[in-house]
């Protein structure tokens, strides 16, 4: 009995020459389907959210607002300047403030919010002025001289006032001394004397600033705080 050797294995091709299938893998993928399925998979997870519309964004309330305004300013605003700002009557916008400064004195802030010098500033509150100062300091303090301190005393009880009266009335020539207050923004120039033209000084806001003051009117009277021999105090009390 002799073998019979086995038949040799047909290609594809012929076996779909026989009409026998051929298998699925080999065929393309259908652009159509692919298409048709990348989209669906963009359609949840994966889409790119759109931008909101900034036009409909909610705008801030009045109280948010000024607390925004009032924590970048470096010194007082007037009702009227925030009024104008925030685009609200100033009855509101005056009421709403000693509103807020109501409520930070009676949760006891850190902060308070005060009417000084014409306008509305957030200042450190006192009972935290030590560790403020603390935080602050370097070891060194500039403090005004003894001349400048009388000199701006001169100067804010008798604006406006010129340099002669200043020196007048202390009995030494200010002029230096003028400049110096001059510089840091506690004086300014007021106009000229219509007599003798000479150039007449006034305190700045920043002084009322900082001596917590909404006025001139509201200094304190000066004759209890001077000697009864200090020359020249009759002329300053006029």
């Amino acid at each position: 009995m002799t073998d019979t050797p086995p038949e040799p294995e047909r290609p594809a091709e012929a076996e779909a020459a026989d009409g026998s299938e051929t298998p699925d893998a080999a065929a393309p993928p259908d652009d159509a389907g692919a298409a048709e399925g990348a989209g669906t998979a963009s359609g949840g997870l994966f889409d790119t959210p759109e931008p909101e519309d900034a036009a409909g964004a909610a705008e801030p309330s009045l109280r948010a607002g000024l607390e925004a305004i009032l924590l970048v300013v470096d010194e007082p605003v007037p009702e009227v300047t925030l009024a104008q700002i925030i685009e609200r009557p100033r009855e509101e916008v005056s009421v709403t403030l000693r509103e807020l400064a109501a409520e930070y004195t009676a949760q006891a802030r850190g902060f308070d919010l005060r009417e000084i010098a014409g306008g509305w500033r957030f200042y450190t509150r006192d009972v935290c002025a030590p560790l403020v100062e603390r935080f602050v300091r370097d070891g060194q303090a500039a403090r005004l001289t003894q001349a400048a301190l009388e000199t701006l005393a001169v100067i804010a009880y008798r604006q406006p006032v010129s340099r002669a009266r200043v020196s007048a009335i202390r009995g030494v020539n200010s002029d230096g001394v003028i400049r110096t207050l001059t510089l840091r923004g506690l004086i300014e120039e007021a106009g000229h004397d219509p007599e003798h033209q000479a150039v007449l000084y006034r305190t700045t806001t920043y002084f009322l600033e900082r001596l917590g003051l909404n006025a001139v009117d509201e200094l304190p009277e000066l004759a209890p705080y001077l000697p009864d021999d200090l020359e020249g105090i009759e002329e300053l009390q006029q």
